[in-house]
């Protein structure tokens, strides 16, 4: 068997990135946790995605770009609203929290550790 499993890397930020999101996603699961005292490292379930979660001991020129998204759809405009309250404290917005044609409810943020999220209300009549 194959399979895959984005990593986000973060550079000591993982712990608080851990919080934030399990405030955004109570169900959230960590399923694997490694490292003395801080994590280094987990997998995590986010919304039903698999996630390897990476706090790397190395100092990197780089961070998240927002050309990778990490896309949650709702069922309700409620939902998508709280998301982007917790999930855009401290971060950037890309795309206002409105109506859009593809959904009838769109955010577009950068939570404050650089990850990209886009949050949508699933439109009524699709799967």
């Amino acid at each position: 068997m194959i399979t895959a499993v984005p990593q986000l890397m973060f550079q000591g930020a993982l712990a608080d990135a851990v919080a934030l999101w399990s405030r955004a996603f109570p169900d959230m699961t960590i399923e694997e946790l490694s490292g003395e005292g801080e994590p280094r490292r987990v997998l995590a379930t986010v919304a039903g995605q698999k996630l390897f979660l990476f706090d790397s001991p190395v100092s990197h020129e780089f961070t998240f770009t927002p050309a990778i998204s990490l896309v949650i759809t709702c069922d309700q405009a409620e939902d998508v609203d709280r998301l982007a309250g917790i999930l855009g404290e401290g971060g950037q917005v890309f795309m206002p929290l409105d109506a859009y044609p593809f959904s009838p409810r769109f955010t577009w943020v950068a939570d404050r550790f650089g990850v990209s999220w886009q949050l949508m209300q699933r439109p009524e009549g699709s799967a």
